[in-house]
């Protein structure tokens, strides 16, 4: 476990712009400030990841996504809730509420409620952090410490220790509106 001094200090350091990495569910991540543009800039060169093709925005509960949901009908918080937390994400309608930073070219943000301890406490801390799968584009996602260090070696502000979440694929992908399996998990 992480201790909670640890995850202070990456909090304090989300909040002065830092590109940190960090342990998810089943890979590492890599996460920012969603409201710095700069810092998400610089996550997005670190990963050589396209800006057009959106982020994935994480909370540790659903009421940090409530600025979204003003509109929503009941089901969709329904559908979202009776998954949350865990490996799910939803495409949800962001209502231009969110920058294109955040959205890239899509009328909606993937948006999920993790169930990993370290993300819930650091998000209890910040808010919604952006987060990406720890691995230069195309390359396959970092399952250890060691490999997101020889990826980005020098690159990142903090590396968050602890352990995966202990599954073995990413979070499954779902639109909001329509319910459908956009990733398999």
């Amino acid at each position: 476990m992480v201790s909670s001094w640890r995850v202070q200090q990456a909090a304090r350091e989300i909040r002065a712009g830092a590109v940190i990495a960090y342990p998810t569910e089943a890979v590492w991540g890599l996460g920012c400030d969603p409201w710095n543009e700069e810092a998400v800039d610089r996550l997005l060169a670190i990963k050589s990841r396209s800006v057009d093709k959106g982020l994935i925005l994480i909370a540790d509960n659903i009421r940090q996504f409530d600025f979204l949901f003003e509109d929503f009908p009941e089901t969709w918080l329904d559908r979202m809730s009776a998954t949350w937390p865990g490996p799910n994400t939803w495409l949800v309608p962001h209502q231009n509420l969110l920058p294109e930073w955040i959205t890239g070219v899509h009328d909606t943000v993937a948006l999920r409620v993790s169930d990993h301890p370290v993300v819930r406490d650091l998000c209890a801390l910040v808010g919604p952090l952006i987060s990406t799968s720890a691995n230069p584009q195309g390359r396959p996602a970092a399952k250890t410490r060691l490999r997101v260090e020889q990826y980005f070696r020098g690159q990142l502000d903090l590396v968050l220790g602890g352990a995966l979440g202990g599954r073995r694929n990413p979070s499954v992908i779902r639109d909001l509106a329509s319910g459908e399996v956009v990733r398999a998990g």
